[in-house]
């Protein structure tokens, strides 16, 4: 019988593992878009890097335009053996783009006021993309300067995400921020007036806002479905506001919610 390795001789060589950790980092620098919105939009999209395109040769038919102005030479594949990195249970409709994340700058230069009063949305540990796309979708809709969120504990940008949002993440800016106590602090440098939504806040959000008043730039908190805003969070807001309910049945889901105060804050 042979003698069992030692510890140092099953290690793989230093070359190898630094090999392999550079793939992983690579990996994780890039996500793929799939759904034939999310692709086309990325597709005309002139900020985003794109790096492999695979389609079926039906939804090359039907991507034909966005795909020829991109310039980029797509993968025709089978739909039956679809060769692209995705989940099991990801609807691709025979589109998928390898993509490195956007990059939109950072949260003074994206969210300074220029002349105009700006409304951004912060969020806290929200961690659904399905709820950070819907949000998405609402903050451009609403005209919001920017969603911003932590790096750490909340909805990264994925396919997923980028389904779900329904090409606004190609148009509205996500920010991700090492420190959201930072964030919103660099806010309220800029002259925001920060209001965390709370259901059990004494003040409307009609309230908070009138008092923010029209000319002041606003910054709308919201928390987690559950536990809503952590205490650092709370304690960090100007002011915490409700969403008033007509009944006793008050609970609003936080993508719901989002469009609701874009939608007041607009209003002002």
């Amino acid at each position: 019988m042979l003698p069992r390795a030692t510890g140092d001789a099953m290690r793989k060589p230093a070359w190898v593992i630094e090999k392999e950790r550079g793939r992983r980092a690579a990996a994780a620098e890039t996500l793929w878009l799939f759904g034939l919105h999310a692709v086309r939009d990325a597709l005309e999209n002139p900020a985003r890097h794109r790096l492999r395109l695979v389609v079926t040769r039906n939804a090359a038919d039907r991507l034909s335009g966005p795909i020829a102005a991109s310039g980029m030479a797509p993968e025709i594949a089978d739909a039956r053996k679809f060769p692209a990195p995705l989940d099991a249970g990801a609807v691709h409709q025979g589109a998928a783009l390898e993509v490195r994340p956007l990059d939109w700058g950072p949260l003074d230069a994206v969210c300074a006021p220029a002349g105009d009063a700006p409304v951004v949305l912060l969020l806290d540990r929200v961690t659904d993309p399905h709820n950070v796309g819907a949000v998405l979708r609402s903050a451009a809709v609403f005209g919001a300067r920017a969603v911003i969120a932590p790096a750490r504990h909340a909805a990264p940008e994925t396919g997923a995400l980028a389904k779900a949002a329904s090409g606004a993440l190609e148009r509205q800016p996500y920010l991700r921020v090492r420190n959201l106590a930072a964030a919103l602090s660099g806010l309220r440098d800029l002259g925001y007036v920060l209001l965390g939504l709370d259901g059990a806040a004494p003040a409307t959000l009609e309230e908070g806002l009138a008092a923010a008043g029209a000319a002041r730039p606003v910054g709308l908190v919201l928390g987690a479905e559950g536990p809503g805003l952590r205490a650092g969070t709370r304690d960090a807001c100007d002011r915490l506001v409700r969403i008033d309910a007509a009944g006793g049945f008050g609970s609003l889901n936080v993508s719901n919610a989002a469009a609701v105060a874009l939608y007041a804050a607009g209003r002002r």
